[in-house]
């Protein structure tokens, strides 16, 4: 299992990434243009909330797969937490947290995931998969805090 830290200040007002940050739109639209990442089930649209489910379909090293994920934990407009259902990991759990810190918000996600096929697995979670997550989360945090700064 590995964990991936990453954190980036915004100046806009912490209620306002919180709803950007749950926006699957915004998701889709904030990550890499390269993934052709889309929402194919659940929530499709808008925010999503306690207990609602998001299935994306996107092409991350190479593969085209699908990736469904339930809202677990919600605490707004402080904190939520999307689990794997279903998809490529053994299991994959998103924690975001926002937090007002002088006049702005620190957004910080906590990512850990664990990949299947054992030994194989826990070598590529290592070699590709930490720095492949990492990269994706701060472009993806880097997009979102243009959308949150311009409005």
């Amino acid at each position: 299992m590995v964990t991936v830290e990453t954190e980036v200040w915004i100046n806009a007002p912490l209620e306002h990434c919180f709803e950007l940050a749950r926006n699957i739109d915004v998701h889709t639209r904030t990550v890499w243009p390269r993934t052709k990442e889309r929402a194919v089930a659940g929530v499709t649209t808008g925010p999503i909330g306690h207990g609602e489910t998001v299935t994306f379909e996107a092409t991350h090293l190479g593969v085209r797969q699908r990736l469904t994920s339930r809202i677990t934990e919600y605490r707004a407009p402080y904190y939520f937490v999307d689990e794997m259902q279903r998809g490529a990991f053994k299991s994959l759990r998103h924690e975001h947290f926002f937090e007002r810190v002088d006049g702005m918000t620190l957004m910080r996600d906590r990512l850990t995931f664990a990949a299947p096929l054992g030994v194989i697995g826990w070598f590529v979670e290592r070699a590709v998969l930490r720095k492949y997550m990492h990269s994706f989360l701060i472009y993806r945090n880097e997009q979102l805090k243009v959308l949150a700064e311009r409005n």
